[in-house]
């Protein structure tokens, strides 16, 4: 059911539905028109993803997206004044080179209507940076497993931790990733196994995106969700509606009606009146 509160959804509230079957819903979002729908809709979270990348600006991947580009979308989003937490990704080398550039980059995201920032990665490098924004004031929202913008490090989009040893190391970094202040981690392209296990091990909210049923939220993509403008979706989606095939209908028969002539009508054009229209030359 669509949530009947009006008090925002902060970082304390998610911290807090940890363990307690309240399972969290968030959704990316890239304006204001999708924001309003998925608030209206119940959703806890709205993660402008730099998904944005492939779903909106058509990049192969996320590489290419800016800090600009994910300001202009939290901006737009904000501009809808949801319920939902915004939460921001920082995006491919935002958050590489130094703290200082992190906190520089993450602040900017912050100042365009986000609440919080996500990075990804667990290892010794990227916790010296959460560890930075934490300082900062900035809440940190981690992404390990299958992290999008180390596919070229990873070979491509590939399922992680399938070995028990791996499955070790990725517990270590969901637990360096908590340790070092982040109030909630995204667990993305593990087998459900790894994740229940992780959950089990964090007393932080983890949130799954093709990790299983047993973390403690779930997110996906806009785009995928709606099947809007994306072809062949991963394993993990779940289409609820074909927004792309019902759209692609609507603007057809917006073409045939124009090309036959019956669109626009009369009532959907505007008068002059009649003692004006005399005043026209013939």
């Amino acid at each position: 059911m669509p949530k009947t509160s009006i008090t925002p959804i902060t970082v304390p509230h998610i911290q807090a539905r940890k363990n307690t079957n309240d399972y969290l819903v968030m959704l990316t979002a890239y304006d204001a028109p999708t924001a309003k729908l998925a608030d209206a809709a119940g959703v806890d979270i709205l993660l402008v993803g730099d998904s944005v990348g492939m779903v909106v600006l058509g990049y192969e991947d996320t590489l290419s997206v800016q800090v600009e580009d994910i300001a202009h979308h939290t901006a737009a989003v904000s501009r809808a004044k949801p319920n939902a937490l915004i939460v921001a990704d920082l995006p491919w080398m935002s958050y590489h080179l130094s703290p200082e550039d992190t906190v520089k980059n993450a602040a900017q995201l912050i100042r365009a209507g986000a609440a919080a920032v996500k990075l990804e990665g667990g290892t010794p490098a990227r916790v010296k940076m959460i560890q930075a924004l934490v300082d900062a004031e900035i809440p940190v929202m981690g992404h390990i497993g299958l992290t999008p913008q180390s596919k070229n490090a990873m070979g491509g989009f590939k399922v992680q931790a399938k070995t028990a040893e791996a499955a070790r190391q990725l517990t270590e970094h969901a637990k360096a990733v908590e340790y070092s202040g982040c109030f909630s981690v995204v667990l993305e392209g593990i087998p459900a196994t790894v994740a229940k296990h992780i959950t089990n091990q964090l007393n932080i909210p983890t949130i799954g995106i093709g990790a299983g049923p047993d973390c403690d939220g779930q997110v996906l993509v806009f785009h995928d969700l709606l099947q809007f403008g994306t072809g062949q979706s991963p394993k993990f989606v779940r289409s609820y509606e074909n927004l792309g095939e019902r759209a692609t209908a609507g603007i057809k028969k917006f073409v045939e009606d124009v090309k036959s002539g019956s669109f626009p009508s009369g009532n959907e054009s505007y008068k002059l009146d009649e003692g004006e229209a005399s005043l026209l030359e013939p």
